[in-house]
């Protein structure tokens, strides 16, 4: 079993993330070797919080640009890194406070 700060890497801080927060629905970057109940763990762990749901996507590497255009061979061109992104469903009234307001 993974520790709790091995599993969460992120939360998911953006626009379409923080009205979600309304739904007690949190986003996070997570380990790409998690499965969904250790990220549950780990959230309740952390925050102090119930989990009902988790919904895992992952995300492959895209190919990154050249910097010098046509002078760079196509097979040096390098990639971002994949990731792995969570949706955490919370029980209805649990929340988690990513920043203080004010």
């Amino acid at each position: 079993m993974r520790e709790a700060y091995d599993v969460i890497v992120a939360p998911v801080v953006t626009e379409k993330t923080t009205a979600q927060m309304e739904a007690s629905l949190y986003t996070f970057i997570v380990n790409e070797r998690a499965n969904k109940h250790e990220i549950a763990r780990a959230v309740e762990a952390l925050w102090d919080v119930r989990v009902t749901d988790v919904r895992t996507m992952r995300y492959p590497g895209k190919a990154k640009r050249a910097l010098l255009g046509r002078m760079v061979k196509s097979w040096e061109l390098g990639r971002r890194p994949s990731y792995k992104k969570a949706a955490v469903q919370l029980v209805r009234g649990d929340e988690i406070e990513f920043y203080e307001m004010g």
